[in-house]
């Protein structure tokens, strides 16, 4: 394939990049936005594997790579479970990170490219692979912590050290003191030193970075570190000097930074404290007052009178958590809105932006089971219409329905906004204990009059529910 052939197969790639994420923006086009994104990448590693850069003695290697990714991912598509994607995610993302880091290792190695570049784009070339070196490295390590964080396998209260905020500074300063060292090194050796250091130094920062950050807040960190890779895929552009790297990097990157964006503006977070970490705790304790007493008394209820309920409502309203995840009860959740449906009865879903644990969870696992789009609301869309509602059925969620985000000042998620169950006639919350939420606040909804709570597992009650409706 010639150069020119190359080139226009990638801006070909790169339109059909802009029109998938044009097309994931909006539920009912996220299938075509899926398609385009499949067909651009398959245009861009076939030109890329047919261009003028590669040699005949490399085509081994490049199929025996795809081979081995190829195999990994379709057994990750068939085996990974959709309560684990976001661990999954944040694993792609290290990966990403990793490629980054020995893309600029193998770059600044390689002779030939070491001899393409002289005086003013030397200088240049070896800032891209720095750099590139740096953000693959944050992104590596940050990715690993934040799947050990949403797998369970690292808990979720944030790890403030003593100084933390002085430790990064001095971690900065002495990546920028290398870096200067790396640009007057006047050897292959020689750089070496400054750019190990400044990889090390990166990896300790990534951990570093995540760690510090609470439970509650890890949607965010997964749309962050998302933008991440996207800038060590262009930094990896830049290094290879591939337009293509460079633009879908940007797109991912920046893309990636409007969601994080979006997502701390729906927690009422600023990003640089996100970053800075401190919020939310291990979650999983059951609140109780000082004297070790419980915090209110709840009214249970039982999957026979919740049917009851939701047969003579006209209007429901049901908000999904990560505990109808967990559970797998998407597809009962969608007979039961079904058979309601039927009835005549209105009913609607209400989708916080960072419910779940990544941006999309709850869209994600309602498409799965085939709930109409245009059901699906978004919080700013429904949160008016609770007051006119009969029943309010929360599934799995805690944070996102906490009245203290506007009650209680003192509260770690005080200005939050939270879907406002509580104002609906009736709210049905479902969970399995009283144990708190991710970010480990006190929940007043379970305590309100008007609350009822249906504990046991997501999928059994409403199994239950569901045959008490048909009954």
């Amino acid at each position: 394939m010639t150069s020119s052939l190359a080139t226009v197969s990638y801006i070909g790639a790169i339109i059909l990049f802009i029109l998938s994420l044009g097309g994931l923006s909006n539920p009912e086009s996220s299938r075509r936005g899926n398609l385009y994104g499949m067909i651009g990448m398959t245009i861009a590693v076939i030109a890329t594997v047919f261009g003028p850069h590669v040699t005949q003695a490399g085509y081994a290697w490049i199929i025996g790579g795809m081979l081995v990714g190829g195999s990994v991912g379709l057994y990750a598509a068939r085996v990974v479970k959709m309560t684990q994607m976001p661990e999954l995610v944040a694993l792609m993302h290290s990966l990403v990170g990793l490629a980054a880091c020995l893309v600029g290792y193998a770059n600044y190695f390689d002779p030939a490219a070491a001899s393409e570049f002289q005086g003013a784009e030397k200088a240049i070339h070896e800032i891209e692979i720095y750099i590139g070196i740096l953000i693959g490295a944050v992104t590596f390590s940050g990715s690993i912590i934040a799947f050990g964080k949403l797998s369970g396998k690292i808990g979720g209260k944030p790890m403030l050290l003593p100084g933390r905020h002085l430790l990064n500074l001095a971690g900065l300063l002495v990546v920028i003191w290398f870096g200067s060292a790396f640009l007057s090194a006047e050897s292959v050796q020689a750089g070496m030193t400054p750019l190990i250091v400044m990889t090390v130094i990166s990896l300790l920062f990534g951990i570093h970075m995540v760690m510090a950050i609470g439970g509650a807040d890890m949607p965010v960190v997964v749309s962050m570190l998302n933008s991440y890779s996207g800038w060590a895929a262009a930094a990896t552009g830049f290094m290879l000097s591939n337009d293509l790297l460079i633009v879908v990097g940007a797109l991912v990157g920046s893309s990636g930074a409007i969601l994080s964006y979006i997502m701390c503006r729906a927690m009422n977070r600023n990003f640089i404290s996100v970053i800075a970490g401190g919020f939310g705790t291990g979650g999983g304790t059951v609140v109780a007052k000082v004297d070790g007493q419980p915090a209110g008394e709840v009214v249970p209820i039982s999957a026979v009178e919740t049917a009851e309920l939701l047969r003579d409502a006209k209007n429901v309203i049901i908000v999904p958590g990560y505990g109808m995840a967990v559970a797998q009860a998407q597809h009962t959740v969608y007979e039961i809105t079904k058979f309601l449906r039927d009835k005549g009865v209105n009913v609607r879903f209400g989708i916080h932006p960072v419910a779940g644990r990544m941006p999309g969870h709850m869209n994600v696992l309602l498409a799965e089971a085939k709930v109409p789009y245009d059901i699906v609301m978004e919080m700013d869309e429904i949160n008016a219409d609770f007051p006119a509602t009969d029943v309010a059925m929360v599934i799995g969620a805690n944070d996102i329905v906490n009245p203290a985000a506007q009650d209680d000042p003192t509260s770690p998620i005080a200005g939050m906004p939270v879907l406002e169950v509580w104002k609906a006639k009736t709210s049905i919350v479902m969970k399995r204990s009283m144990a708190s939420g991710y970010a480990g606040v006190d929940n007043p909804l379970f305590y309100k009059e008007n609350n009822r709570m249906l504990f046991g597992d997501a999928k059994k009650m409403l199994d239950e529910v569901l045959a008490a409706l048909k009954q």
